[in-house]
């Protein structure tokens, strides 16, 4: 999974296409962006460098019996907002501050997020929250996380991490990463934006109820397109070829230029269609409170 150039993906979009024009915007062009995934080799051999930070997500069971030595475990809960009314939101800038630097991330950190089981996206919502406060030029996910670490015979510990000094970062403020309700309704439709429901297609077609709390619908937001989160990993759960992934967004209605909006059940599973479009250099936010959020408002849905 080496060398995944924006560029090259740019160019394998406008072929499938059809198109010879670049397919991202200007603030996303192809240029020679790094890839926000490094491999298990690559991890092999920096798991030493002093400014690493490893963070596994997933189930503490799983850590307390094997993790990959001086991981550190990270709930979801540990990464996001304390109150509200919706399952999971982004923190402020404060706040998540705070929690990072208890993760003993700093500035001048590396951070590494992978997953302990098949829980691909509760990994991408950690590195999306790291994204989100703006360092993203220094966080990555392991691609195919524990699991193909694992199968490579790597090393395993259940030995607990040594307690971790707080890191240290400056104050920041939040990306423009996430978008509420109003946005996608002001948005979805329109020239330029492809709404994406990252949900099972069970509940995209309405054979399963999803939804807030005492707000059950079936159904998906009037005018979004199903792309499951599941379809962008191979059966390892390792990130499918950029030219797979782009036949994937075309699919689900995204053209060259496009600003992807992205839900799911309570803006996870979404974080890992955002991966994936991070991947291959498409412009994507996401609709942070999902359909959680827009059932509760009682907004329209459709089958």
């Amino acid at each position: 999974m080496q060398i995944r150039i924006l560029a090259k993906a740019a160019v394998a979009f406008a072929i499938l296409v059809g198109s010879t024009t670049m397919p991202y915007r200007a603030h996303a062009q192809a240029t020679a962006q790094a890839e926000p995934w490094v491999s298990t080799a690559w991890l092999a051999s920096h798991l030493h460098d002093p400014n690493l930070v490893l963070l596994q997500v997933g189930e503490e069971s799983q850590y307390k019996s094997a993790h990959i030595p001086g991981a550190r475990f990270v709930r979801l809960a540990d990464v996001a907002a304390t109150s509200g009314e919706l399952s999971l939101e982004m923190p402020t800038a404060p706040e998540l501050r705070q929690r990072l630097q208890g993760l003993g991330i700093s500035d001048g950190s590396r951070v590494v997020v992978y997953f302990g089981n098949d829980q691909v996206s509760v990994a991408t919502r950690v590195w999306f929250t790291l994204q989100s406060a703006g360092l993203g030029a220094h966080a990555d996910l392991l691609d195919g996380g524990m699991p193909k670490w694992h199968r490579e015979g790597r090393a395993l510990t259940d030995q607990a991490t040594a307690a971790m000094h707080p890191g240290t970062l400056a104050p920041f403020n939040l990306q423009p990463t996430i978008v509420d309700a109003t946005f996608v309704r002001a948005h979805v439709g329109q020239p330029g934006y492809t709404l994406i429901d990252a949900r099972a297609a069970m509940y995209y077609d309405g054979v399963e109820e999803s939804g807030a709390d005492g707000h059950p619908r079936r159904g998906h937001i009037p005018g979004a397109h199903n792309l499951p989160f599941t379809s962008i990993t191979n059966d390892d759960l390792t990130l499918k070829q950029p030219g797979e992934l782009l036949a994937l967004f075309r699919k689900a209605g995204v053209k060259p230029g496009d600003r992807v909006i992205a839900y799911c059940h309570i803006g996870q599973q979404a974080t890992a269609v955002l991966f994936a479009a991070r991947a291959v250099g498409i412009d994507a936010v996401l609709y942070d409170g999902s359909f959680e959020d827009w059932t509760m408002r009682d907004l329209p849905v459709e089958l």
